[in-house]
């Protein structure tokens, strides 16, 4: 599991070179090949696949990277639904999945396919260091005290807010449910929690919104795969403050 990965010896020296805290891949392969270019300890937030050109090649990176011990990703919303449409179970189509799905059954990727659903199910839904929360969609009180559940089973009240954010139970024109970010008032004072999942960004860098109770959240998306680019924050180790925003 994770936990053992964050205690492995080659793991703990990659991470006393610093984090890269890289957002929404999106299969925007040649904006990953530079994110993981670093010594830094790659902690890549979710939503690998689907939308950009080689969703395949940004797996086998990613796997590759896990494999060396130098970085790990949490699982996002489209990353668990390709690990469900792996497994067999029935879900709604999409083409940008169904894009993905054909990527992987390639001859060329069956190196992916057949590494990449082990790695789907290991993939944390949240990682705490500290006072530092990283998670793809949204923060919630009790992920500091429980640990993460297993990112292919049945979506509990935790793992739906770490997936999918927080809704307001309404219906947005395009169709997607409409998102609130009242969660960000709810990080406690003295805490950051970097995620990605929702486009926030105005100016192509990472978005800091400072909550209620004192904490501050950092939107690491800025539309990877989807028209925008990659972004990433450099921190230091342990995280502290972010050293550089990448943009």
């Amino acid at each position: 599991m994770f936990t053992d990965t964050l205690h492995d010896e080659n793991v703990k020296n990659a991470m006393r070179k610093g984090l890269r805290i890289v957002g929404d891949v999106h299969g925007d392969i040649e904006a990953f090949r530079h994110a993981i270019a670093t010594d830094r300890f790659i902690i890549q937030l979710g939503d690998l696949v689907d939308y950009g050109p080689d969703s395949a090649g940004v797996l086998r990176l990613m796997l590759q990277v896990k494999r060396e011990g130098r970085g790990l990703f949490l699982i996002g919303n489209h990353d668990r639904k390709l690990g469900r449409a792996l497994m067999g179970k029935k879900l709604r189509s999409s083409p940008h999945l169904d894009d993905t799905l054909a990527q992987l059954m390639a001859p060329d990727n069956a190196d992916v396919l057949r590494d990449v659903l082990p790695a789907l199910e290991q993939a944390p839904a949240w990682l705490v260091m500290g006072r530092t929360i990283f998670v793809h969609g949204a923060f919630e009180p009790h992920m500091l005290n429980e640990p993460p559940p297993p990112p292919l089973a049945r979506v509990t009240y935790l793992l739906s807010r770490a997936l999918f954010g927080e809704t307001t139970n309404r219906m947005q024109a395009d169709g997607y449910p409409e998102r609130t970010l009242n969660w960000v008032n709810h990080i406690p004072n003295g805490y950051t929690v970097y995620c990605g999942h929702d486009q926030r960004s105005t100016n192509g860098c990472p978005l800091t919104i400072p909550g209620r109770a004192g904490g501050r959240a950092i939107f690491v998306d800025t539309g990877a795969g989807k028209g925008g680019h990659l972004a990433w924050v450099d921190l230091p180790f342990p995280p502290v403050e972010e050293t550089a925003y990448v943009c």
